[in-house]
């Protein structure tokens, strides 16, 4: 049997502050977008990297506020460059815990992305 990893859904509720928030600021590309039809709300699959997630207007498909923790490697180049964007919402700093190094960014719409480089010195403790 085999598993793939999971693909988080998030709550949105305007597909500009996504785009201008997912794409422009944190660099996801947009897989493709979902409409019954053009009056309806929208549902997107974005990925960086092989990070896929998706985006959902639709209501009760995710609770605005969730949290996803996002394992990568090269957390401070990611903070340079998010910084180097000059989002004026957010300019998120790396707080290091004893399991790692932790980016968290917050989206329009409450929803947190926690980006952590792991501690390699504590890599039995995951």
């Amino acid at each position: 049997m085999y598993m793939s990893p999971a693909i988080p859904v998030l709550r949105i509720f305007s597909e500009e502050k996504a785009k201008e928030f997912y794409e422009g600021f944190l660099g996801f590309t947009v897989d493709w977008e979902h409409r019954f039809t053009p009056d309806l709300p929208l549902y997107m699959q974005l990925h960086r990297a092989d990070l896929k997630i998706h985006l959902s207007e639709h209501h009760g498909d995710a609770t605005p506020g969730s949290t996803i923790f996002v394992p990568v490697t090269g957390v401070e180049a990611l903070r340079d460059e998010l910084h180097g964007k000059h989002y004026k919402y957010g300019r998120p700093g790396i707080e290091v815990m004893p399991w790692g190094k932790v980016l968290v960014t917050l989206d329009p719409f409450g929803n947190r992305i926690r980006f952590c480089e792991f501690d390699e010195t504590n890599a039995d403790d995951r």
